[in-house]
């Protein structure tokens, strides 16, 4: 299993980051397929083009759309891809679109049998448990909120070292057991099997019934 996971995809709005860790995954590899979700946001299509651009040298861009398409032609286009991007937006609104459409348990399977998952902000929140610790609002409403479950941490994402989002964040523990990884902006997450590294930025860990824990660039990351 392979994850690279981002707060952010880049300087400013630029998908800098995406792009580096994917062409790490696909090194020589010509003539491939990744298979982008971008199912947190509502204006989706918008950026397709944009990112069919950025990505031109690299791979064709194959759009998954949970709302129009068949359980068949996306599980089709998951076949083909050569990993599978998912960019931001609304964590809550990801999630209901994954289990709504019965994308999700397919989508797990895959990336556990080796799918390479590039993705961030709310692409990195639904890689967790659960998306109980994301910032957005539960605007659908939905009531999924398992996530992927493809690692044990939970995920906040755009970070601040700050009183509020510190105490919201340990009242987490009051009911769920699992650390939490909160990621500043600019901070990358590698997943390869069970081994978790912090590549490189800012980055905390908070366990239950321990303070948060500032992570150091380079050292694995233990769940307990």
């Amino acid at each position: 299993m392979e994850l690279h996971l981002f707060s952010t995809s880049g300087p400013g709005f630029a998908v800098t980051w995406v792009l580096e860790a994917c062409r790490e995954i696909l090194g020589d590899k010509r003539d491939v397929t990744i298979a982008y979700l971008p199912q947190a946001s509502l204006t989706a299509e918008k950026w397709l083009k944009e990112t069919q651009r950025s990505f031109r040298d690299m791979a064709r861009i194959e759009l998954i759309d949970t709302e129009t398409m068949e359980l068949a032609e996306m599980e089709g286009i998951l076949r083909r891809a050569a990993l599978v991007y998912i960019p931001g937006g609304n964590a809550f609104l990801l999630n209901h679109r994954l289990h709504g459409s019965r994308l999700a348990p397919h989508l797990r399977k895959k990336v556990q049998n080796g799918l390479p998952v590039v993705a961030f902000s709310a692409g990195a929140i639904v890689c967790g448990p659960n998306i109980l610790t994301s910032n957005d609002l539960n605007l659908v409403p939905t009531s999924h909120f398992n996530g992927l479950g493809l690692t044990p941490f939970n995920f906040n994402v755009h970070y601040v070292d700050e009183t509020g989002r510190d105490s919201w964040l340990a009242e987490y523990h009051s009911f769920h057991d699992n650390p939490v990884l909160m990621l500043e902006d600019g901070a990358y997450v590698r997943i390869k099997g069970k081994t978790t590294i912090l590549v490189r930025g800012e980055a905390w860990c908070r366990r239950a019934g321990q303070e948060k824990e500032k992570l150091k660039p380079g050292e694995s990351i233990a769940p307990n």
